[in-house]
């Protein structure tokens, strides 16, 4: 898998990139059993909606289930990730925000590099996001929207807010942008909504302003989101967050088959 000149060019000048239906209907199944098996695994990864059992988010999940552990390999990601970034990557950070059929919550205006700017101390925005539609995205479902161009204006909030959402993880609503901000920025640059079939990724910069409605449709919307870091830009925090926030192991990967096990 290797972007084209003009998807590399679109990338950096929107902040966002969609490939469609780059995972099969088969891929996206085995995938969303994994999903089903480790939201039962309890523990601090799995953060459930406020006052429900319902999970909204859950971390870390290639440390317990092999089909994520693949899926960070596979070439189809790490092959973009290498043309958009560099290729001596790792991974930061996993999580799938499950955002349940009925009533799946909000995800605030953010920009994801000031959490780990302020959480962890990480040098530069040199990271990539690759985010996995485990479900159809519609406008109905609460899909991710993005403020296209908005990584080129650089940090737009300086500080995390005072009362913090959860104790478990840096929640978007701890670092949204205020009204005015987001008026402003979405004057200057629009809205885009991304709505794409199941498999489809979407390759997103850490800087660009983003958040997603509440899901008040009978159906589920899960996105899987892998954060690749350059080995060059570690973490300077003397006290690491838990393994499952921030990965430890920055070994740079190196491209998978997912279906043959051997590398390339």
């Amino acid at each position: 898998m290797q972007l084209s000149t003009d998807q590399v060019s679109r990338y950096q000048r929107d902040g966002f990139l969609v490939v469609e239906n780059l995972f099969s209907a088969a891929e996206v199944a085995d995938l969303c059993a994994a999903f089903d098996a480790d939201a039962r695994v309890p523990g601090p990864q799995r953060v459930l909606e406020d006052d429900s059992d319902r999970v909204r988010a859950i971390y870390a999940s290639h440390h317990r289930q092999r089909e994520f552990a693949d899926l960070v390999r596979t070439p189809r990601l790490l092959g973009p990730v290498h043309a958009l970034l560099s290729d001596q990557v790792y991974v930061y950070q996993l999580k799938i925000n499950a955002k349940p059929a009925f009533g799946g919550d909000k995800w605030g205006w953010h920009q994801d590099f000031l959490a780990w700017q302020l959480a962890d101390l990480l040098p530069a925005p040199r990271l990539v996001n690759v985010a996995v539609l485990l479900d159809d995205s519609t406008e109905f479902n609460g899909p991710l929207i993005v403020v296209p161009g908005s990584h080129t204006l650089g940090e737009l909030r300086e500080h995390r807010s005072d009362q913090h959402r959860s104790e478990q993880h840096l929640d978007p609503d701890d670092i949204s942008l205020r009204p005015d901000q987001l008026a402003g920025v979405v004057a200057e640059r629009g809205l885009h909504s991304v709505k794409a079939r199941a498999g489809s990724v979407v390759f997103f910069h850490p800087e660009i302003v983003h958040g997603s409605a509440p899901n008040m449709s009978p159906y589920p919307r899960r996105l899987l989101i892998v954060t690749y870091n350059d080995t060059r830009n570690l973490p300077m925090t003397p006290n690491p967050r838990p393994d499952y926030l921030v990965g430890r192991d920055t070994t740079p990967l190196r491209p998978t088959d997912v279906v043959t096990g051997v590398s390339r």
